[in-house]
């Protein structure tokens, strides 16, 4: 298994979007950050997989005229207008240690949404792990009190026995890899017009099956001594006396 690395020069593009980390001192920032990153330094273990999880919003749009295709010579050409067709909603699971990702297409963004994914990645990705470490945003749909609002509550509480949940810090989202591959698949698959679900989620499995087949493990290598260094303005100055 060939591992693709992700160092410190690659979060740049991440770290130096003011909006993406706390302007100050924020001891909560730096708490949930060291949590995730101790989370990304453990072993690869098929009974306590680490999966990552997140969601993007996509606006569905149609074509109001017939495009013109390639020729030699002549890119593809599309009209500028367009008519919009409502949206869907991807969640993205991602196993970083395997290099496997997962992405389910929904028509809403709901608890209940959220989780039907969780239940489908207990037991049917991972039905033999004792536990999934499961990364994840704030989002106010990832709360285990979702699984509540979905299931009867004996359901709901063996499958968060199942779980060791991780949350990414406010404005944190770039510590979790399955926003990475949200931004992989943003930009291979997503990046053109696609007029309604079912176009969508042929065109997303299609691109999930390719990029799957290319197995490539993450070597997540920006660790809390570098975020301790490089990111030396988010912890609070300690007072003494």
């Amino acid at each position: 298994m060939c591992a693709r690395d992700i160092k410190k020069n690659e979060l740049k593009p991440w770290l130096q979007k003011q909006w993406v980390i706390p302007p100050q001192a924020n001891a909560d920032f730096v708490c949930a950050m060291e949590d995730v990153l101790e989370v990304y330094t453990r072993p690869y273990d098929p009974a306590r997989p680490v999966v990552g999880l997140n969601e993007l919003n996509k606006q569905l749009v149609a074509e109001t005229q017939t495009p013109w295709p390639v020729e030699p010579g002549q890119p593809a050409r599309f009209d500028y207008e367009y008519e919009r067709c409502g949206t869907a909603n991807l969640f993205m699971i991602n196993e970083p240690l395997v290099g496997q990702r997962y992405v389910t297409v929904t028509e809403q963004r709901t608890a209940v949404d959220f989780a039907q994914v969780v239940r489908d990645l207990l037991e049917v990705r991972y039905p033999d792990a004792e536990k999934v470490v499961l990364v994840m945003d704030n989002l106010n749909t990832h709360k285990p009190a979702a699984l509540y609002q979905a299931f009867e509550p004996a359901m709901a509480r063996s499958l968060i026995n199942r779980l060791e949940i991780h949350h990414t810090p406010k404005h944190g989202s770039w510590l979790n890899m399955a926003e990475i591959e949200l931004s992989v698949l943003g930009r291979q698959c997503l990046d053109r017009r696609i007029p309604d679900l079912e176009t969508l989620t042929r065109e997303v499995a299609a691109w999930k099956h390719a990029r799957n087949a290319n197995t490539q493990a993450i070597n997540w290598r920006f660790t809390t001594p570098d975020a301790r260094i490089k990111l030396k303005r988010l912890y609070p100055s300690i007072q003494d006396g």
